[in-house]
């Protein structure tokens, strides 16, 4: 995947770590779609993770990355939206099977859990892993509904 639109959302913790990863998405050709917030102003993280997640189901963007402090609150806020498979990533590796396995289509990282570096890494895996399409895999994602 070197070019579409991915959608990214963050609570007030997350716009320095946003600004980064759209920095990083533009330079590999992506369209951002970003949904906020811009500040540091104190906001609630369920209005961006639905904004993101409503991005992704609608077709607005092919994927979704949401930040906020842990990445827990804002997946679940995600999750919350119907055909969304969020994934809270800590690392290269859990983002790389959260494609090939779960197909997650909206990626969740925690700017106080994880530094710079760590989140480029999830970027990339996140953004270039295809769903494996194994029979297992599909089955279990038709279960979630």
């Amino acid at each position: 995947m070197s070019e579409g639109t991915i959608a990214i959302g963050s609570d007030h913790a997350g716009p320095p770590l946003k600004e980064v990863l759209k920095a990083e998405l533009e330079q590999r050709g992506f369209t951002v779609l970003d949904l906020g917030t811009h500040g540091e102003e104190s906001v609630d993280y369920p209005d961006f993770g639905r904004a993101v997640g409503e991005a992704v189901v609608s077709g607005k963007a092919e994927r979704g990355i949401v930040i906020c402090g842990t990445g827990i609150g804002i997946s679940i806020a995600a999750n919350r939206i119907a055909g969304i498979r969020c994934a809270v990533c800590h690392d290269a590796t859990s983002a790389r099977l959260a494609r090939e396995h779960n197909d997650a289509n909206v990626m969740a990282l925690g700017i106080r859990m994880i530094g710079t570096e760590v989140a480029l890494d999830c970027l990339d895996a996140f953004v270039t892993t295809a769903f494996s399409g194994g029979e297992r895999h599909v089955r279990r994602i038709e279960k979630l509904g």
